[in-house]
């Protein structure tokens, strides 16, 4: 199956969206709004903020589902590399795993993640183990 790329282009950057890996952990539109709006169609406003704003806030996306690609002489993707691995456990969401790691699942086949990657803790995932959102769907609430 060919995962589905959204791109949104401005100036030199392109942003990507890979809505199959968006968790709605909301953070893009409640931290810049201008930009990224679920209300509107398209749902990205590239010319709401500048290059260096719109960047910075990609790159806070907590599942990896929004990336870029800076346009100079040659398309360069965004560096996902790291040195260290950190866990997070999100409220009443995933856990957050940043840093390169390769999971493997119970037929031994292996992904590679780089950057993030959201972890299911609610067990209603259809794309376990990673999150896929429906611990919005189903309520699910830290004990």
């Amino acid at each position: 199956m060919t995962e589905k790329v959204i791109k949104y282009k401005h100036d030199n950057v392109t942003v990507l969206w890979k809505p199959d890996l968006c968790i709605h952990s909301k953070k893009c539109w409640q931290e810049l709004a201008e930009v990224f709006n679920p209300r509107n169609h398209p749902w990205v406003n590239m010319e709401g903020a500048t290059v260096d704003r719109i960047m910075e806030q990609v790159s806070k996306c907590p599942s990896g589902a929004l990336s870029y690609i800076q346009t100079t002489t040659e398309a360069t993707p965004t560096d996902h590399t790291t040195t260290t691995t950190a866990v997070e456990v999100l409220q009443n969401g995933p856990l957050m795993v940043y840093g390169n790691l390769t999971v493997k699942d119970k037929n031994g086949n292996e992904t590679t993640k780089n950057k993030v990657t959201a972890f299911c803790r609610c067990g209603a995932s259809a794309n376990k183990p990673f999150c896929d959102g429906s611990h919005i769907k189903v309520g699910f609430k830290d004990e």
